[in-house]
């Protein structure tokens, strides 16, 4: 829900002239203020402690990347249309599984995947009038940079409590982003201000529970529970802009869903088994 809302936040935003990088600042910038103070008053402020600012600020770049993706697909597109897109998050699990880490994965994921890739070419529809390319584009680059952040939050979370990782992730892309606020910074009305202002909230609850559910949740079973995301934008797409989802979204919804469910359930299966037991070629 708190995805959903800072989606529409941003398209809000948007829509009002401003720009994508400031958007991008002001919603990592604000998290620090936030996190300081509640941290001081409840003098929890150790919680931040780290010996590892290196991996805080590697995964602070991964997640500008990602941030950007984000939000320019909820620019561009539909609110459904973005959220459908994040859902192959799952698949690009299994691409770096087999791939990088080498694990062996077999044909019930392969087929998944397959089955979930054709529900994404049926809601891009390459060439189709009602789906922005670069905005489909970038919603499929934030799922895969999603993968990469899951497994920089597991290996923090060796060492590392969730507060500090969301402060170290604020810290650093802020820093990163303000090179560019110089260029594209304006006055804004209060109105503006209240927008940026709740993207910046919003987005740090978000991010924190988040972090939360990948630290401690298998990073598939987590990703799967995005599912809810297509609801919530759709409530807000129709009430905030009139939008029903395309059909083309019912038509590729299903096959996208179905295909992280056969994912998520296949590890989960193969994660209970015993260690003697083989389970050859066929997973």
């Amino acid at each position: 829900m708190c995805v959903a809302g800072l989606m529409a936040l941003v398209k809000l935003a948007s829509a009002k002239g401003i720009a994508l990088p400031e958007l991008l600042f002001w919603r990592q910038a604000l998290t620090i203020p936030v996190m300081l103070g509640a941290l001081s008053l409840s003098g929890q402020l150790h919680r931040l402690r780290t010996k590892r600012a290196r991996s805080h600020a590697f995964r602070a770049a991964f997640s500008c990347v990602g941030m950007t993706s984000v939000f320019t697909a909820a620019i561009l597109l539909t609110l459904p249309q973005a959220s459908v897109l994040s859902f192959t998050s799952p698949f690009f699990a299994v691409l770096v599984t087999a791939l990088i880490v080498r694990e062996k994965v077999g044909p019930w994921r392969w087929v998944a995947v397959a089955i979930g890739f054709v529900g994404v070419l049926l809601i891009a529809q390459p060439g189709a009038e009602h789906v922005h390319p670069i905005g489909a584009a970038a919603g499929l680059v934030a799922a895969m940079v999603v993968v990469v952040i899951s497994y920089q939050v597991k290996d923090l979370a060796r060492t590392d409590d969730p507060l500090a990782c969301v402060f170290y992730l604020a810290l650093f892309a802020s820093l990163y982003l303000a090179v560019l606020l110089p260029f594209f910074a304006k006055p804004h009305s209060s109105g503006e201000w209240l927008l940026l202002v709740a993207i910046g909230l919003v987005g740090t609850l978000a991010q924190y529970l988040m972090t939360v559910s990948l630290m401690y949740g298998a990073i598939a079973t987590v990703l799967i529970m995005d599912y809810a995301l297509l609801l919530w934008t759709t409530v807000l797409s129709v009430v905030i802009w009139g939008q029903w989802p395309h059909p083309a979204i019912w038509l590729g919804a299903p096959l996208i869903i179905a295909a992280g469910i056969i994912i998520t359930w296949r590890e989960r299966r193969l994660s209970h088994r015993p260690p003697a037991v083989s389970t050859g070629d066929i997973d």
